[in-house]
């Protein structure tokens, strides 16, 4: 499963999954109850692959938290953040990742990421694909490759498109007198 048709909606409990992109905005359906809506496109949805967790070092991006969670839950469900105490929960995030920052992670983000996880492996979507430019770029260091280290050669200089031509206020009527060219003062 690729982690970009997985989002969470700004507004929404759960996630979702996408399922087509029209004009009016998104289609999704929710992982909680299954039913289809559609999201405006002035909503504010975030794509999984999008998300990271603040570390001390790197950001870990939100896959490799939810299969540290699945490794150590041995893909079962985690804790329920709901019903155990709030050190509890802080204490089994700090064990699947160490290095989280504590200033900047809230208690309500580790909430999200245990019972966005309880969600995914309770719908058996934990399997995510790589990103294929993610496992190229890992093959190439494992080779020893320094393609991303070379130069990059500049681009062949493009013709310029015809200028934009104003519209003159004779030609355009009423209109004009918005697109005509102010004169100097």
């Amino acid at each position: 499963m690729d982690l970009k048709e997985i989002m969470s909606v700004s507004g929404h409990t759960g996630l979702f999954q996408l399922i087509s992109q029209g004009r009016s905005g998104l289609i999704v359906e929710s992982l909680v109850d299954k039913k289809r809506t559609n999201i405006p496109p002035t909503a504010k949805v975030s794509a999984m692959s999008d998300i990271s967790v603040f570390t001390t070092g790197e950001d870990v991006p939100l896959h490799v938290v939810l299969q540290t969670i699945k490794e150590k839950s041995n893909g079962g469900p985690a804790i329920d953040p709901k019903s155990v105490k709030e050190e509890e929960v802080k204490k089994y995030f700090e064990e699947i990742l160490p290095t989280y920052d504590k200033e900047r992670v809230y208690f309500s983000d580790i909430k999200k990421i245990i019972s966005w996880y309880n969600l995914l492996q309770k719908n058996a979507m934990l399997d995510f694909e790589v990103k294929a430019e993610e496992e190229s770029e890992k093959k190439e260091e494992e080779a020893g490759g320094d393609a991303k280290k070379q130069p990059l050669k500049p681009a062949a200089a493009k013709p310029l498109a015809k200028p934009v031509q104003h519209i003159s206020s004779k030609a355009a009527g009423s209109a004009g007198k918005i697109n005509a060219p102010r004169k100097a003062q």
